[in-house]
């Protein structure tokens, strides 16, 4: 018999374990991307918050570190997309996939298919999914209301098999796992395989300080709240001295929040006023949200960045699974991906012992 972890994703994105190191901004930079793809799992590289030349520098570095294939994340309506998105096709021959949350249309899917490249949009309700697959991607990842960052409110344990019922195409299974037990569990729903972002962001190969990676460890699970103060989108995060003020805010403070965080994006980016509401409108556009709120979503990521790339926890905000709540240490990749590996496979062992154990005679 075959080992039940070799699964379809395995087989079409090369990778040796059904395990996705999934695209967190600031977090999932080159170091990250080749410590867990060199560990079997399949790394995905962050650029939804990079210009096209740390793109083009961040790929050629993942390139020069492994010669497994990995992704590249970005979404549409970033500065620059479209250098990107001509970046990722110029690299087709060991980038696998993309993936993407508000993202492209047929007509790009079309493009990245064409390439041999796979579409893996992730998403947080039944019908985002069914969308998704009309438009003709290859595989969703279905990230319950346990996922970290933007979240919804449906438990993967109700979401997942949901998802499963509506598409024809395979399913990942994200938000809430970090061991092995969880990846026999989605495998046991019908997912072929995992994608974890906080228990990726606690390796010794993550990028966050040291200073925010002890914050994060001492975040019990009554210390990781759902907020719509950030953006007006309910976003999971760590519960800190300025997530307080934050929550105690009003609308005013929430404008200067998205002011403040444009000029910093600006400042970074090269980006003119112009481009950041084109791409703001972009978001309304696609997502039917007000522009404060579509402005603010875009430039969340400087205030995650103060955190997890400046290590300012009284400055930045931390974005987090539920799951965070019961990480206790930073493996190595290889150590976590090993022991997930390990841990499934022992489980799995247990099931079919059960399964061979005589029945009692009546």
């Amino acid at each position: 018999m075959g080992d039940p972890l070799h699964t379809i994703l395995t087989e079409r994105l090369g990778c040796h374990w059904p395990i996705i190191q999934t695209a967190m901004g600031w977090v999932a930079e080159p170091s990250l991307v080749i410590g867990s793809s060199n560990a079997g799992a399949f790394g995905f590289l962050g650029a939804a918050v990079m210009t096209p030349e740390e793109a083009r520098e961040k790929i050629l570095t993942v390139r020069q570190g492994t010669d497994r294939p990995f992704g590249v994340n970005f979404h549409s309506f970033q500065p620059g997309a479209e250098q990107i998105v001509d970046l990722i096709l110029a690299n087709k021959d060991q980038i696998r996939a993309v993936s993407f949350g508000r993202g492209p249309n047929a007509k790009m899917i079309g493009r990245f298919k064409d390439a041999g490249i796979l579409c893996i949009p992730t998403v947080g309700a039944v019908k985002h999914a069914q969308k998704m697959v009309e438009l003709g991607v290859d595989m969703v990842s279905v990230q319950g209301g346990e996922g970290g960052g933007h979240t919804g409110s449906v438990p993967s344990t109700v979401l997942l098999p949901q998802v499963l019922d509506a598409v024809n195409v395979p399913v990942i299974a994200s938000g809430g796992f970090a061991d092995g037990r969880g990846l026999v569990a989605a495998l046991a729903y019908g997912a072929v395989g995992i994608a974890m972002g906080t228990r990726f962001l606690l390796t010794k190969e993550s990028p966050v300080p040291d200073s925010a990676k002890a914050e994060y460890l001492k975040a019990s699970t009554d210390r990781i709240i759902v907020t719509i103060k950030l953006d007006g989108i309910p976003q999971r995060m760590v519960r800190t001295s300025l997530m307080d003020r934050i929550e105690k805010s009003g609308k005013l403070g929430m404008w200067l929040r998205a002011i403040e965080a444009s000029m910093a994006m600006k400042k970074q980016t090269g980006a003119g006023w112009i481009d950041l509401i084109k791409s703001a409108r972009g978001m309304t556009a696609h997502g039917a949200m007000p522009l404060k709120q579509a402005m603010m979503a875009a430039t969340m990521p400087m205030l995650i960045q103060k955190a997890v790339v400046d290590g300012d926890i009284e400055h930045g905000v931390m974005a987090t699974g539920v799951v965070g709540g019961r990480i206790n240490d930073i493996p190595s990749c290889q150590q976590l991906v090993d022991r997930i590996v390990a841990d499934a496979h022992t489980r799995l062992d247990i099931l079919a012992a059960m399964g061979r154990e005589a029945v009692p005679a009546a």
